[in-house]
């Protein structure tokens, strides 16, 4: 119960049943939802159970961290992606393609945990090349937090980056298989050239969407990553308020994780269909 991790054993039971009334932690869980969710669509988050300060004002500076953390990601996953998706597409059945293949097929296998212990055994405590913990403060400047995410934002780079990877791979494939393809290569076209004025353009469609899919993920499963790395971010707050029964803190967290999914979820069937001529002249 919250009431007693908050006051303490030593409390007696007229205390918290009175902070529990305090608290409205009294009232049937349905009416207390009910109420917070009508605060929430005025703009008020309430208040954390666990320490009385404004829910608006804990979640500000954390959602921005990881905000942050996945835009840094983002900026090197999406060009990566898709640069080792046209060159597997390029080479394919090659020893390259193989070599990214499997590499990638590994990173989407494992669970985002394995691979940032991996990473910390041997890029933090072998090599020391990176901080194992990613401890960020407001006063630490831009270079500083760049090196303290390096580690985690690496860790979501790896699985990230394998699925949008294989995906452009095969999308570019499929539009290989296309019969004007096929005439530009009796017409002499070098392949580089049909991959990249041809090929890519037209699996447009596809790649945006699985770039944008990818982006909601990655928004969302930082939670695990920012746990492992005791990352400031929204995902930390979330589990600590778990743990800690702090139930205003985590509808208000996870609330935002899920508008944040919808949205990209929305924002990638938008850009698919306007990345589609088929989809975009097409009357209904």
């Amino acid at each position: 119960d919250v009431a007693e991790t908050v006051l303490g054993q030593s409390a007696t039971p007229e205390t918290v049943a009175a902070f529990r009334k305090e608290l409205k932690l009294d009232l049937p869980p349905h009416i207390r939802y009910g109420e917070w969710l009508k605060d929430f669509v005025h703009g008020d988050f309430g208040t954390s159970l666990a320490n009385g300060r404004p829910v608006a004002e804990l979640i500000g500076w954390r959602l921005s961290n990881t905000l942050f953390l996945a835009l840094t990601t983002a900026m090197i996953a999406v060009p990566l992606a898709i640069l080792l998706g046209m060159l597997a597409a390029f080479y394919r059945n090659t020893f390259f393609d193989k070599l990214i293949s499997t590499t990638t097929l590994s990173f989407i296998s494992f669970p985002e945990f394995f691979i940032a212990y991996i990473l910390i055994s041997l890029l933090s405590v072998k090599l020391n090349l990176f901080p194992s913990l990613s401890i960020i403060d407001k006063h630490m400047g831009f270079g500083s937090k760049i090196y303290a995410i390096l580690l985690p934002s690496l860790t979501l780079t790896c699985v990230v980056t394998a699925h949008m990877m294989r995906q452009t791979r095969a999308a570019i494939i499929n539009v290989l298989a296309s019969a004007y393809i096929e005439m530009a290569q009796i017409k002499g076209i070098k392949r580089l050239r049909i991959i990249y004025h041809h090929a890519f353009p037209n699996s447009l469609s596809p790649v945006i969407n699985v770039v944008a899919v990818n982006l909601a993920y990655l928004v969302v499963g930082v939670v695990i990553v920012e746990v492992v790395f005791v990352y400031p971010g929204l995902g930390q707050l979330l589990v600590d308020s778990v743990a800690k029964r702090d139930l205003p803190v985590v509808q208000a967290s996870g609330l935002l994780f899920s508008i944040a999914y919808i949205f990209l979820n929305l924002a990638a069937d938008i850009l698919s269909m306007l990345s589609n001529p088929k989809l975009r002249q097409s009357k209904i």
